[in-house]
């Protein structure tokens, strides 16, 4: 599934693209929303909540979209061809000279603007809300501080402690702590770990790549992430990969035994 950087970043694009512009086509291809059409709105911003999207148009209404693990938006010139199958577009959004395409999106819904919170009341401070403040800092420490006994790694996957962490960062931030990501929440410090996921996802926010050692050298981004092959980036030893969570939470999790000592699954 996306990072939240990935999904602000996304939202920009879109943003870019098409706000303030007038459509000329507003189609639907998803069962729900299949008869309704968009042309003649005008497109008014785009905000994103963790890993949702919500598109604004005029007469108070918005458009919100969900990436999942496989979604994604796209944008063409108009005319231009697509550079996946029309069969996976959901949405498409098109002005004079441009045309912005959701290709397998999910959760797909239309709401009155006024009403859009309520669809992501349930996710923790927004690791990326421009609004950040000190108190948003205090919120998601204590909500991961909530559960002392639950492993760390599964607590950042939450999205009700704090939004826009994903496998990625989760693996990652448990590497910069040299903690194993099996390890009790009680054994780190919540504060230090929100302010992480927050730092990391800002320094990436803008970019493509997601670099978390500060090296943008190939093969040379992540401390532990994908690394089975390559070793860990701090101390060159092997690096581990093991399965972390049940059913859709189940994700491959990276680890470093060295650098990163605590519980693990056996091999």
């Amino acid at each position: 599934m996306p990072e939240g950087d990935t999904v602000f970043l996304a939202g920009k694009t879109l943003g870019r693209a098409i706000a303030g512009k007038t459509l000329t086509r507003g189609e639907f291809r998803h069962p729900a929303l299949a008869t309704v059409d968009l042309a003649g709105r005008d497109v008014l911003g785009v905000r994103t909540v963790g890993k949702h999207i919500f598109t604004h148009f005029s007469g108070d209404l918005s458009l919100h979209s969900h990436l999942k693990m496989d979604g994604t938006w796209r944008i063409y010139a108009a005319g231009a061809k697509w550079g996946f199958p029309a069969h996976h577009a959901r949405v498409i959004l098109a002005a004079e000279d441009v045309q912005a395409v959701g290709f397998r999106l999910h959760d797909l819904k239309l709401v009155p603007t006024g009403e859009e919170d309520r669809l992501v009341e349930h996710l923790g401070p927004d690791l990326l809300d421009p609004q950040w403040t000190d108190e948003h800092a205090r919120r998601a420490a204590a909500s991961l501080a909530a559960e002392p006994g639950r492993e760390l790694g599964l607590a950042l996957l939450d999205q009700r402690i704090m939004a826009g962490i994903g496998n990625l960062y989760k693996v990652e931030i448990c590497a910069l702590l040299r903690v194993s990501p099996w390890t009790p929440v009680s054994e780190v410090d919540p504060a230090r770990v929100v302010a992480l996921g927050r730092k990391l996802l800002l320094a990436n926010a803008w970019r493509h790549e997601q670099i978390t050692t500060g090296d943008p050298g190939r093969g040379r981004g992540n401390w532990v992430y994908d690394r089975t092959r390559r070793g860990c980036f701090r101390c060159g030893g092997r690096v581990l990969v093991r399965n972390q969570g049940h059913d859709v939470q189940r994700r491959p999790t990276w680890f470093c035994p060295k650098c990163q000592p605590g519980p693990a699954p056996p091999e």
